[in-house]
């Protein structure tokens, strides 16, 4: 007889940042579909370049703190930090090799191919283009320029977190009388590439309809000598740092959380510096003076082959014109209950409103509270931002019913990460139009999304509940794929009330009727109803869990999984991103299935359902399962209950778990693979799938839930 399996061995577990690693890789891997235009590629490209920058801005950052504190206590994988910084350090050197292959090799040739031509360096432009390149430096670059020298009289200029910048050796020419460090000949500087200047500038083109690009830093680069008249320019070359931006607030302490968090954003500016990107042709003694002066180990350097910094690709796939090289955009489609210009109130007192974004407009959600904001009946809003857009119409309709005389309560996460400095912004110009604006609760940060119009009506007060999964942005709303509900039933209406007072003051009611809150009981409620499948199973019923969210890493909830997959219970877990459980491994999690889908849309929607004997509960919210979400965050999920709603969820879930075409699957190694189509059927893709549907629900008398039947992958025929 085998010895007893130990579920909470280190070897059954992946590391976190080694499991991100492997979805940037995933994102990256999209860059290399022929089967995608062309400028839809670069963006991958320049995705995975701008997570990487988060990446190491807060998780290596965090691990190099943990190192300089000597904290040695091994992960859920058992690997200490400085194990783990190792292996990121190897697995990023791939993954950046891998990136600049795909650019170098496949992506800059193709767009050459198609009539964009990017310049790597000035030196393959012809005489005309040299010409331009030169006026335009004189007259729109240089007068932005700050040329700084580092010497002997003046310190090393401090270098902005994530700014592209440009080093030089200079030394002098022979008979200048320009002052300077006479024990050396050869002096460093410096200058910033402006980010206030486009990071790409058109050139004249010899070939009818084909646009011709250069990077800035070339062509500052080739006008170094401008910037230093009495010096030779001995070398030159681009370099970015990336400091630490991470930072911890003493909440309890801070007499004014948000004058603490403008201090704090400062000072990320003044960060240690985590990595160092150079050209790989940079001269051997300007790399030094950089490695010495910014404090770099060689482990944080990284030699790049080709541009730094490959986010601005982003911008050069926004160019005009060349339509055919992007995938046609998809318009958000009016969901069958909603039409535009009606009032939303009536709607919603009808029956509950399901949403899915962005296959479904946003719009609902913006006019929910612009309604409220100058309907006369309307006595209250009270809602949770996390993050909003540059110009949020949320804002300014909270705004407008503050001044309308209505009391607007708004909970304000200034702890954003990253979107800080905005929410300050946001907060400051709510409070003055009047409303009552809170920064939540001390020691988590509020990531619910929750809004309550409370409402008087003909029969009394009624109070209107919206609930989703994303946020408040209704930008990142035609991006990210996100559900929503609208409820006027007076259970949630009790609960979202709650909610709200328990925000805004310390009052929490003895029981709730719907809503699962986190910090309070959530990790709980998920144990309890993993549970139950665990007791269906063993009692011979059927037992089934799908789970969909962006991120899986709670020790606890997985060693739940690894139970219940041994009870034999079926699990289907759709992961976008980090995921530390392991699949398919006997006695453990064999019963365990994990797909990530990766496509034009960012999956951020989580969803939860419990088979229940039958009965089959759904719930959908803003958490994850991650200690984070479960423990330190106030986070709610809420139940699907109506019939035709809780059919609109299977039937997403059905779908993705049926993706042929943008879906990845996990390995026993812990690897990935993509899906691959059943020889002989058309390939299924989730995103294209709901974009066609909600196209066709909008068609006069057609709502296609009602009409279709279908059987789901979990049993049920619709």
């Amino acid at each position: 007889m085998g010895s007893k399996i130990n579920i909470s061995d280190a070897k059954y577990y992946d590391n976190r940042e080694l499991s991100w690693l492997k979805f940037e890789l995933r994102v990256l891997n999209e860059a290399m579909v022929k089967e995608l235009p062309i400028l839809e590629r670069i963006k991958f490209v320049s995705i995975t370049s701008s997570n990487l920058d988060e990446f190491f801005m807060v998780r290596v950052a965090s691990l190099k703190d943990m190192e300089h504190a000597g904290y040695t206590k091994p992960d859920i994988a058992g690997m200490t930090p400085t194990e783990q910084l190792i292996a990121i350090n190897e697995k990023t050197r791939e993954l950046v090799e891998l990136q600049y292959n795909i650019w170098g090799k496949h992506l800059n040739p193709a767009l050459k191919e198609n009539g964009i031509i990017l310049y790597d360096k000035y030196e393959d432009l012809n005489e005309e283009q040299l010409k331009f390149v030169d006026s335009f430096f004189m007259s729109q670059v240089y007068p932005v320029l700050t040329p700084m020298a580092f010497d002997a009289s003046r310190p090393f200029p401090l270098i902005r977190n994530k700014s592209l910048n440009i080093a030089a050796l200079i030394e002098k020419k022979k008979g200048s009388t320009v002052a300077g460090n006479d024990s050396d000949d050869v002096e460093f500087a410096t200058v910033q590439v402006p980010s206030v200047l486009p990071r790409f500038v058109s050139l004249p083109s010899d070939v009818k309809h084909h646009d011709c690009f250069i990077l800035l830093e070339q062509i500052i680069e080739r006008n170094m000598d401008k910037l230093f008249l009495n010096y030779n320019v001995v070398a030159a070359s681009p370099y970015r740092i990336m400091r630490n931006a991470d930072f911890s607030i003493d909440e309890e302490g801070a007499e004014d959380l948000l004058l603490e968090i403008e201090k704090q954003i400062k000072s990320r500016q003044w960060g240690e510096v985590i990595r160092l990107e150079v050209e790989s042709t940079i001269n051997k003694k300007l790399l030094s003076i950089l490695k010495k002066n910014l404090g770099v180990n060689e482990i944080d350097i990284y030699k790049i082959k080709g541009p730094i910094d490959l986010t601005y690709l982003m911008k050069l796939y926004g160019i005009e014109g060349h339509g055919e090289l992007r995938t046609p955009s998809f318009k958000p489609q009016n969901n069958p209950r909603l039409k535009p210009g009606e009032k939303l109130f009536d709607e919603i007192k009808k029956g509950d409103i399901f949403l899915h974004h962005p296959y479904e407009s946003f719009d609902p959600v913006v006019d929910f509270i612009a309604q409220a904001a100058f309907d006369p009946q309307v006595l209250a809003i009270k809602q949770t931002l996390y993050r909003v857009s540059g110009n949020s119409p949320i804002i300014a309709s909270l705004a407008h019913a503050a001044e309308n005389g209505k009391q607007v309560t708004v909970l304000v996460e200034l702890k954003a990460r990253f979107d800080e400095e905005n929410n300050i912004i946001w907060a400051k110009k709510l409070e003055k139009a009047g409303c009552h604006v809170i920064y939540g609760l001390v020691g988590l940060k509020t990531h619910c999304k929750i809004a309550l119009v409370v409402r008087r009506e003909d029969d009394g007060i009624r109070r209107y509940v919206h609930l989703g999964t994303g946020n408040y942005n209704d930008s990142t709303a035609k991006l990210y794929t996100d559900c929503g509900m609208f409820t006027c039933n007076e259970k949630y209406g009790e609960d979202a009330t709650a909610v709200f007072n328990m925000l805004s003051g310390y009052s929490e009611p003895a029981s709730w009727n719907k809503l699962v809150v986190a910090p309070l009981w959530l990790r709980d409620t998920f144990v309890t109803l993993i549970n139950r499948e665990i007791r269906h199973a063993k009692e011979g019923k059927e037992a089934r869990i799908i789970a969909k969210m962006n991120s899986l890493c709670d020790k606890e909830i997985i060693e739940k999984l690894y139970e219940a997959s041994n009870a034999g219970v079926k699990i289907n877990l759709i992961v976008r991103g980090i995921c530390c459980l392991r699949t398919g491994i006997p006695g453990v999690s064999e019963n365990i299935h994990v797909s990530s889908i990766v496509g034009t849309y960012l999956e951020h929607a989580r969803i939860f359902y419990f088979y229940n004997n039958g009965l089959e509960d759904i719930y959908m919210g803003s958490a994850d399962w991650m200690p984070r979400n479960l423990d330190r965050r106030v986070e709610i999920i809420f139940p699907v209950e109506d019939v035709i709603l809780k059919n609109k969820v299977k039937h997403i879930l059905d779908v993705q778990l049926g993706d042929t075409l943008k879906a990845y699957e996990m390995t026993e190694d812990g690897n990935y693979v993509r899906i691959k189509p059943v020889r002989g059927k058309k390939p299924v893709g989730a995103q294209e799938t709901f974009c066609r549907e909600a196209k066709k629900n909008n068609e006069p008398e057609i709502d296609y839930f009602k009409k279709r039947t279908f059987t789901p992958i979990f049993g049920n025929e619709v």
